[in-house]
């Protein structure tokens, strides 16, 4: 984070802005020797970014070990009940039907609604389908949402070609929204990320299997809905402010796993923690790696993601065989 604030157009020396974060603190006064502009600079844009990246970096890693610990797979990920699908086309909706520059608070809004919509929307049908195949039920009432609203979607964006841009724009991630985004996404990342980190125990016995959880006293489906619904919480908020950024709750998660050991009350904080700095070292490279245009963030957590996945898939293959 602190290499984040340094790097960028315009350099700042290091020493300068450690005054100035201290200058910051409460009851703290120091001369930083910043120019007003420096200061600008540093409070205005970077540091709202980088705090952005950490927060949503921090979202996505603990909501993927949250649904990898209800569904006991390392493949699964934030996106996996509809919640993509959700936000992608409530996002394109407000877009479309709302044209204009004016609605930057409309678009977090609607994909927020759009994440949690998806999320309930597979829960709903799962329970129609019947619980009874447990989360394999869940996982396919989820990719028939998904498809579902991904079509929805892509009929909208063929009858507005000329909003695309913008489209694609959010769905390829961006975390340079401002304060603004900083204040809206925060309330929802405590709620989730508490309940979730509250839960790391019960995540811990429910993997040894439903049947064995329940003999020991857990209530199986109040656990699995509590963190489903935290999760997807936490999820939603960080897609309302950022857009779709794939792979991290893959990425950080598996690379926790093997480095500290399986125990959710370990992996859901440390995941918190990684996340948030894989996310700013991504953002750091999307801004940096063709200065001065800038990269997608999707893009760039994709080229790490997708080989990573492929690792992860053929792994899992070879322990099940």
């Amino acid at each position: 984070m602190f290499a984040a604030l340094l790097i960028g157009a315009a350099g700042i020396e290091p020493q300068k802005v450690a005054l100035q974060l201290l200058d910051w603190l409460p009851f703290v006064s120091v001369d930083s020797g910043l120019a007003p502009v420096e200061k600008g600079l540093l409070f205005e844009l970077r540091l709202p970014r980088v705090l952005l990246a950490a927060i949503v970096g921090g979202l996505l890693a603990c909501a993927g070990a949250g649904y990898q610990g209800v569904f006991r797979n390392p493949l699964a990920d934030p996106y996996l009940l509809g919640a993509a699908a959700g936000a992608g086309l409530a996002t394109t909706a407000a877009i479309v039907f709302a044209r204009g520059d004016g609605n930057t608070l409309l678009i977090p809004v609607a994909a927020f609604a759009g994440a949690i919509g998806g999320v309930l929307l597979a829960y709903a049908l799962g329970n129609v389908a019947g619980l009874r195949g447990g989360t394999a039920t869940l996982v396919l009432a989820g990719v028939a949402v998904t498809s579902f609203l991904t079509a929805i979607q892509t009929f909208l964006q063929q009858l507005n070609v000329e909003e695309l841009q913008r489209v694609y724009g959010w769905i390829l991630g961006n975390v340079g929204g401002g304060w603004e985004q900083v204040r809206l996404v925060v309330p929802y990342a405590l709620v989730s990320v508490v309940v979730m980190l509250l839960y790391g125990r019960l995540l811990d016995v429910l993997s040894v299997g439903d049947d064995e959880a329940a003999g020991l006293g857990v209530d199986v489906a109040r656990v699995r809905l509590v963190v489903l619904l935290a999760a997807s919480l936490a999820t939603a908020s960080a897609v309302a402010v950022s857009g779709l950024i794939g792979f991290v709750g893959i990425v950080v998660p598996h690379v926790v796993r093997r480095l500290a050991g399986g125990s959710y009350r370990v992996v859901l904080p440390l995941s918190l923690v990684g996340g948030a700095a894989f996310l700013v070292l991504a953002d750091l490279i999307a801004r940096t790696v063709i200065a001065p245009a800038e990269l997608p963030i999707g893009v760039v957590t994709a080229f790490v993601g997708a080989p990573f996945f492929v690792a992860v898939l053929r792994l899992t293959r070879r322990v099940d065989t």
